[in-house]
């Protein structure tokens, strides 16, 4: 067999195992998926029509139903890569990398497989949390196929870049807990993002930090393709900061993995 097909063989196989792994302790995955569906909820139904009002839409819960669901969508993503963080930790303290390291499969397909475990995940997650937001009442008529198919192309990239964050954030760490807590800002970032409020209407000093950030950038070019509203830069910028945050995730996990233990 060829060295690229010898690679491929072996991230199947690790792909495989971590799916296995997700199947079989799905509590941390239910736990993160369960935020994003409990602050859909609670915006939604809680404080819908104060902040549909408070934002210039009126008391009109479902205005702000549509406002709110592609950020939703998107921490959805920051949720679920928290798992990968702490699922890499615990593979790097708990002894099976050094057996991984002993055997003649390919170097690179233990991560390839944490990372393609981790997106086909957040994807499946986006699909769950989007279905509660449709049996809610989440609308987006006027999106045609292109913009559908922009707006999942988004999401995939998104999901790659946090994933690769996520697992540099694994290797760093000294143990899971230590992987949950350094992956918090992946949860905290949409809170201080455009995804419950428009930027303009947060105070003066408060906008830079929510602005230049890459969730910010990512929901409004999603809000755009599936509600029609101005994307403006946000399309561009938002592409920037996945691939920016993909190579940066990349090169750091890999020589992090990479390097020898001490």
């Amino acid at each position: 067999m060829s060295s690229l097909s010898l690679a491929v063989r072996d991230a199947s196989t690790m792909l495989r195992r971590n799916l296995l792994h997700a199947r079989r302790y799905p509590s941390m995955t239910l736990n993160l998926l369960l935020t994003p569906i409990m602050l859909l909820l609670l915006f939604v139904y809680v404080f819908g029509d104060v902040m549909s009002a408070g934002i210039g839409g009126g008391a009109d819960r479902s205005a702000y139903l549509a406002y709110v669901v592609p950020g939703i969508l998107l921490m959805t993503i920051g949720g679920t890569v928290v798992g990968t963080a702490v699922s890499v930790s615990n593979d790097m303290t708990e002894g099976i990398i050094a057996r991984f390291r002993t055997m003649a499969i390919h170097r690179g397909s233990v991560l390839i497989g944490h990372v393609v475990g981790s997106v086909l995940q957040s994807i499946l997650s986006v699909v769950l949390v989007g279905a509660v937001a449709v049996a809610v009442g989440f609308r987006s008529t006027d999106a045609t196929v292109l913009e559908w198919l922009a707006a999942f192309g988004l999401l995939v990239l998104f999901a790659v870049a946090l994933t690769w964050i996520a697992v540099g954030m694994g290797l760093v760490s000294p143990n899971a807990e230590a992987a949950s807590n350094n992956a918090l800002p992946l949860i905290i970032l949409p809170l201080i993002s455009s995804a419950f409020v428009p930027v303009d209407a947060m105070p003066g000093w408060f906008q830079p930090i929510a602005e230049y950030q890459p969730f910010t950038p990512a929901i409004e070019t999603l809000r755009g393709l599936l509600l029609g509203s101005e994307i403006g830069d946000n399309g561009w910028i938002a592409i920037v900061w996945c691939l920016g945050l993909t190579v940066l995730g990349y090169v750091w996990a890999t020589s992090k993995f990479n390097r020898d233990p001490n």
